[in-house]
């Protein structure tokens, strides 16, 4: 047990933190166009004394991107975008990584270069949906048949994560995450219900993990590893995935990362944004946590899905070293002051999540000074 308060210090790779308080990375679609703009400055500063911040997923090519008006890190105008945000995030105290995003299968032919079928492991399609702008207003729809990815398509896949990683760091970030987690493509290779490939990068344990971990290598050899984070999320039915046997899928893919010296990785327990604990998918996070120590790994152990101040303190006692919060923070810009007096906390609109203007983004009230 450890008496590690929430809004202690913490050395987190290359990374100093003011505390174990994370802004989780959470989608808004408003960025037309894919490209930052200055309201999304003026939201990621104003929850700048989170000890971390992620931003919402970034998706590394025109070809990852599955969701309209999110912002991309592949052309320079999303690159001077991005530099507005980490310049006013860095001017009012904080340390802010971009989440890399390859979404595979979640997508929509619309949104794909060229109209072209959105890419994935295998030709499985995702029995779930994505978010459109129709006659200006966000709409959810069905995502479109996908194509397996070629063999010699995979070396791409993992250049464009090193190159987005090196965009990164050009524009102003601390690190980057990488998004391997909630079925979107690295997860879908990982897990066999999307994964039917009979090659190097299917059917084993080991060759499931294959695209992940090259990933990662490329990153880090890249950027440096104590810039670099991964999130994972071993038992979520999130975007119709789902794995045969996850304990030993994650214990090797912990294990592996373990030697590779990661800034933290990001656990998503149970379902994203749903209950902790799921009774059909039953997973030991202690055990895994376990695994990735007793192979060497040093990274920070980040926790995630639904915590209060009470959870989040009973993590940190437990063995976590940083919690990360997600719809607290959309509603609470001051949230870190919040948790540090009990409240009050304001409560979001979920009419205002995705898509629109300042407006349940920017406008909700700090507490007084």
């Amino acid at each position: 047990m450890s008496d590690t308060s929430l809004f202690s210090p913490l050395a987190m790779g290359s990374l100093q933190l003011a505390n174990r308080i994370v802004m989780a990375p959470l989608t808004r679609n408003r960025a037309p166009g894919a490209v930052p703009t200055p309201l999304m400055a003026t939201y990621y500063s104003q929850r700048a004394t989170a000890g971390l911040l992620i931003t919402e997923a970034t998706p590394i090519s025109h070809q990852g991107q599955g969701y309209a008006d999110v912002p991309g890190l592949y052309a320079p105008e999303q690159m001077a975008g991005w530099r507005q945000v980490t310049d006013a995030v860095h001017a009012a105290g904080g340390k802010i990584v971009t989440q890399l995003w390859h979404v595979g299968r979640v997508s929509h032919t619309s949104l794909q270069p060229n109209q072209g079928a959105p890419v994935a492991p295998s030709a499985v399609r995702a029995n779930t949906k994505t978010v459109l702008i129709v006659d200006g207003v966000p709409t959810f729809v069905d995502t479109s048949e996908p194509r397996a990815l070629a063999l010699d398509e995979l070396p791409g896949i993992v250049g464009d994560y090193r190159r987005a990683a090196l965009a990164a760091i050009e524009a102003g970030f601390d690190g980057v995450e990488i998004h391997a987690a909630n079925g979107y493509l690295l997860d879908q290779f990982l897990k066999t219900g999307s994964n039917q490939r009979t090659d190097a990068y299917g059917g084993s344990v080991e060759n499931r993990a294959r695209l992940l971990l090259q990933v990662v290598q490329a990153v880090t050899d890249a950027i440096g590893s104590g810039r670099t984070g991964i999130r994972l999320s071993p038992v979520t039915p999130a975007n119709d995935v789902v794995d045969a046997d996850p304990q030993p899928l994650f214990d090797y893919v912990v294990r592996q990362l373990a030697p590779l010296g990661l800034a933290y990785l990001h656990l998503i327990e149970g379902a994203t944004g749903g209950p902790r604990e799921l009774a059909d998918r039953p997973f030991d996070y202690v055990a895994l946590r376990t695994a990735y120590r007793s192979a060497g790994g040093q990274g920070a152990w980040m926790v995630n899905n639904g915590y209060d101040l009470a959870l989040a303190q009973q993590a940190l006692a437990d063995g976590a070293d940083l919690v990360a919060f997600g719809k607290s923070f959309i509603a609470n810009p001051d949230l870190v002051a919040r948790l540090r007096q009990g409240g009050p906390f304001n409560k979001p609109d979920r009419n205002t999540f995705y898509g629109g203007g300042a407006a349940g983004y920017t406008d909700y009230p700090a507490l007084p000074v």
